[in-house]
This record gives structure tokens, C-alpha cells and sequence, in this order.
């Protein structure tokens, strides 16, 4: 969303199913390994490290799925199947070029603010529930 759009709930519940598979980890990085062109399975699961064989393949029918990949199988002994980006899958690149670019860039900032709250919150301890009638407010509340 842009900063002044309204809030339509049904386009927040289509935004929302939509991130939740290209926002997901093992499909950001199989996207990744699949934007120089069609790769076979076991080359996108050594590519892609730390992957299962059944999470791969879980998230390889997700995309499949949502029209992000096609998958060709090759009447070879054994078969051959490759997994491509579709026309659509390849529009992903791009934005999650620039996600990329962001995270690289941003990753020591991110790191330290995340070392500043944990420390803030050791010394504070945990927040309690808040008196009857207050809001709990955080050091970031006051910036959103």
C-alpha cells in the first residue's frame, strides 16, 4: 500500500495471500535461482541451501500453483524436469532485486537496532500488562 490509500479490506486479504508465498523465504531464493533461466530440481535444491527435499517441493507446487513457475517433464530414463519462471514469475525479479539491494544495505542497521531493543528490554525486563485504562507504549510507538 502507498501512503493515502484506503483501506479495503478484500484487497488487504488478496495483498496479504499474495505476500505470503513470494514474501516466503524458500520462495524468494528458488525465484532467485530461477530468473537466469530453467534449472532441474536438484540443481535448485543444492543451489538453495539449507532447503529439504520436501519443503522444495512444497514450495516449487505453491508456485507452480499461483502461476510463478511451470514445471516440464521430459520423457528421458530417468526423467528430466525443469522448472522455469513463467511470464508472470519473471515480473518478480525486479522488485525482489531491489528487496535484495535493500537487506545488503540495510542488514547492519537492522542488526544494531535489533542489539539496542534486546538490550533496552534486558535492563527493563518484560513489559507487565499495562494499568487499567493505559496504553503500553514502546520506544517505537512513539515514531509510528
Amino acid at each position: 500500500m502507498k501512503p493515502g490509500d484506503t483501506h479495503v479490506t478484500e484487497d488487504c486479504r488478496a495483498l496479504s495471500e499474495i505476500l505470503v508465498r513470494i514474501g516466503e523465504k524458500w520462495s524468494v531464493l528458488v525465484v532467485g535461482v530461477l530468473a537466469n533461466g530453467p534449472v532441474r530440481f536438484n540443481d535448485i535444491r543444492r543451489a538453495v541451501d539449507g532447503v529439504s527435499q520436501r519443503m522444495l517441493t512444497l514450495t516449487l507446487r505453491g508456485l507452480e500453483r499461483d502461476g510463478l513457475v511451470t514445471r516440464t517433464v521430459y520423457p528421458t530414463v530417468p526423467p528430466r524436469v525443469d522448472y522455469e519462471l513463467t511470464e508472470l514469475g519473471r515480473t518478480l525479479i525486479e522488485p525482489l532485486a531491489g528487496l535484495a539491494d535493500w537487506a545488503r544495505k540495510n542488514r547492519a542497521a537492522v542488526q544494531r537496532s535489533r542489539h539496542n531493543f534486546d538490550t533496552r528490554r534486558q535492563i527493563a525486563g518484560p513489559p507487565g500488562p499495562a494499568p487499567s485504562g493505559q496504553v503500553q507504549s514502546s520506544p517505537t510507538s512513539a515514531r509510528a
